[in-house]
């Protein structure tokens, strides 16, 4: 059969399935830039700094552009060049241009292609106001002056998270991202999961960050300050500093921290182990008593909101146990509760959600925090940077004790299907390495946003569901209700792929986001304890640390709004 082709500047290129003529340019190594593509969200076809110009001079904007067989385009013509230094003028002339003091300078997209461009001045006046800062959400922070209108932030929060808590508002040149009615950010539906700042391409949204505040903590000599590191940030760190992608950097993670300051450094796999026991015990009591099913998992606090803005009837299928950070967190303040010292607990996330779980009053003991502080792995990285240390040359250290042995199962908790992996761990007979690689071809794996897996639990067959993205599990809980699906057991997580992919990550590519997800497999693999209620620690929590307080300490009750 024949193929079809495109020329693209003078350059014959195959089509195949491509859907617009960006997708076949960056096919042969032509990067064009783009603001408002991302290949996960509709087409928007805004900022036009992807145009293309064919052999009769026309322009057509890539992004936008079905390819078709014998057109010829080029993609760096005086004209094109001319158009992208125009366009990128004007939006420079409307920003707020405070690019040393920006949280996002350095990582910022209209930053990089003006030096790419070479825009030395702007010929335009500069019409921004004055910083126009929405501080109201404990995740993300809003500066309306720095919007370009790509309309990124509105189309993941849409279509891919079904929230919806950004629009545009009003037309021509009074346009703007805003929420309905122009109310704080924090005052909306929004589920506090940051991927609108994730694909935000300037400093409009950004995470908010409580390093500040945190390193007054760790100067005081009365203060006791302890750290956990949530799974998925060993993985995600590394290459900021120079290492590869999914590199595995956990030991150097602990001798930085020390390094830094912090009392004592932890792993949240420790509360991921705990969350297993505590969860496979209600999942099984439930499938034996008739209990309320499919179970959902607790550990996403983005999904945990979701559900109370647009579910509340399901609040009683959600798992009653605290997300592994929560629970771990409880623990830490237990076990130091006699300290002569004032305790502080920090947690290291991948995760915006977790700082407005951290606010909660159900996770608060007279008015005091389990959690105190939660910081992104973007937040760890700063603090590395700035204590100037040369991360790639630290030597990797322990974790410490009394708490310093962890699972592979709960290592995994930090991508999609590792909850659910780790349960079906639990609950298997067949404990030896052949039954664990069972385990990971029943369908749980995967970076997909959907995944159906079934197992055979003393001659019932359960039927589990894993699902990352609120659209989806969105999607999902219709199926359910419509009775065209039936699960017993459901594992969401906010973000698409999982805790590897949350919006406290540095930003990566899809073949980066695998690479994390393989870098948890391999530690799980390299560990010499693959179940959760086989790590010896555990035993040693129930006994010393939480006592007669298991439930007070581990479980939450979600009221109905």
């Amino acid at each position: 059969m024949k193929s079809e082709y495109m020329l693209i500047d003078k350059i014959p290129v195959e089509i195949n399935e491509e859907k617009n003529i960006l997708d076949l340019i960056r096919k042969v190594g032509i990067e064009l830039p783009t603001f408002c593509y991302y290949s996960e969200l509709s087409v928007y076809g805004a900022c036009r700094m992807c145009v293309v110009e064919d052999k009769w001079g026309s322009i057509h904007a890539a992004c936008s552009t079905v390819p078709k067989a014998g057109l010829e385009v080029r993609t760096n013509t005086p004209r094109l060049r001319k158009y992208r230094k125009m366009i990128l003028e004007l939006l420079l002339a409307s920003h707020c241009c405070d690019c040393t003091t920006c949280p996002k300078s350095g990582k910022c997209k209209l930053q990089e292609l003006a030096q790419r461009f070479g825009i030395k001045r702007v010929r335009f006046d500069n019409t921004s106001g004055d910083p126009d800062i929405d501080d109201s959400s404990p995740c993300i922070t809003r500066d309306k002056n720095k919007c370009i209108l790509c309309g990124d932030c509105v189309r993941v929060c849409d279509e891919v998270q079904n929230v919806g808590a950004i629009d545009f508002a009003f037309r021509g040149s009074n346009m703007r991202v805003s929420p309905a009615f122009d109310e704080p950010i924090g005052e909306t539906n929004c589920v506090g999961c940051g991927q609108c700042a994730v694909v935000c391409p300037t400093g409009a949204i950004v995470v908010k960050s409580d390093t500040l505040d945190l390193w007054k903590e760790l100067s005081d000599e009365n203060t006791k300050v302890l750290v956990q590191i949530a799974p998925a940030v060993r993985v995600a760190i590394g290459s900021e500093f120079g290492l590869n992608e999914g590199e595995d950097v956990m030991g150097r993670i602990v001798a930085s921290l020390r390094r830094i300051g912090f009392d004592g450094v932890f792993d949240t796999s420790t509360g991921a182990d705990l969350t297993v026991l505590e969860e496979t015990k209600e999942f099984m009591t439930r499938l034996t008593t008739d209990g309320k099913l499919p179970l959902f998992t607790s550990c996403c606090p983005a999904w945990v909101r979701y559900v109370e803005y647009n579910h509340p009837h399901l609040l009683d299928n959600i798992s009653s146990c605290r997300s592994p950070m929560q629970m771990f967190g409880s623990v830490l303040k237990e076990q130091y509760k006699d300290s002569k010292q004032r305790v502080i607990v920090v947690a290291v996330m991948p995760c915006t959600a977790k700082k407005h779980e951290a606010t909660r009053d159900e996770f608060k003991a007279d008015g005091v925090p389990y959690v105190d502080y939660v910081i992104t792995s973007n937040g760890l990285i700063k603090m590395i940077k700035e204590a100037g240390l040369v991360f790639s040359e630290i030597e990797p250290e322990a974790l410490d004790m009394p708490f310093g042995t962890v699972s592979g199962a709960g290592v995994i908790f930090g991508v999609t299907g590792g909850v659910t992996e780790a349960v079906i761990r639990r609950v298997s007979d067949d404990k030896t390495i052949a039954g664990l690689r069972k385990i990971a071809f029943t369908g749980v794996r995967g970076m997909n946003g959907v995944k159906e897996a079934s197992i055979e639990h003393e001659g019932r067959q359960v039927n589990i569901a894993v699902v990352s993205g609120l659209k989806n599990a969105d999607d999902l809980i219709k199926q359910i209700e419509s009775g065209e699906k039936q699960y017993d057991f459901v594992e969401v997580m906010a973000c698409p792929g999982g805790c590897v992919c949350g919006a406290g990550q540095p930003v990566t590519s899809s073949t980066g986001k695998k690479s994390r997800s393989k870098g948890l497999y391999d530690a799980d693999r390299m560990s010499n304890i693959k179940h959760a209620e086989a790590n010896p620690t555990l035993d040693a929590i129930y006994k010393n640390v939480l006592k007669d307080k298991v439930h007070e300490l581990l479980h939450v009750h979600y009221p109905r709004p």
